[in-house]
């Protein structure tokens, strides 16, 4: 059954030969961006990446690479926040072996510890930067 609008005509007026026409009109859609078409959030992360990838990742052990990598991809609204154990756990690392990347990579630039973690802490916090920051 279509719903219809019952309304008085204005002088002049004429009645509208389609039923649809009768309708109220929804407001448009909100549409999502297309796919591969890159937000000014995602520029700015790809940016950050590729001038890591281009300028910085040649220099460093491939241990401090994944752990630079894990702390990237976990950034959200400009810091990581992670355990220790939990990038020991994605990286196939030893939590010795990050702690050492860690340390590396603050003393490079690449990381700054904003909060360190602990039992009733919670996880760490990190901010990241993709080249080094002095």
């Amino acid at each position: 059954m279509i719903a219809t609008e019952r309304r008085k005509l204005k002088p002049g007026e004429v009645f509208p030969a389609k039923r649809s026409a009768l309708r109220s009109r929804r407001e448009p859609k909100q549409t999502k961006p297309k796919r591969g078409v890159a937000t000014p959030h995602t520029q700015g992360r790809f940016q950050v990446l590729n001038t890591f990838i281009d300028m910085t990742m040649c220099h460093l052990k491939p241990s401090e690479v994944a752990v630079w990598f894990v702390l990237f991809r976990d950034t959200r609204d400009g810091v990581a926040r992670t355990a220790q154990t939990d990038i020991a756990r994605r990286t196939g690392l030893s939590t010795r072996t990050v702690k050492r990347s860690i340390k590396s990579l603050k003393k490079l630039g690449l990381v700054t510890i904003r909060s360190r973690g602990g039992l009733l802490k919670g996880p760490s916090r990190y901010q990241v930067h993709g080249t080094v920051v002095r």
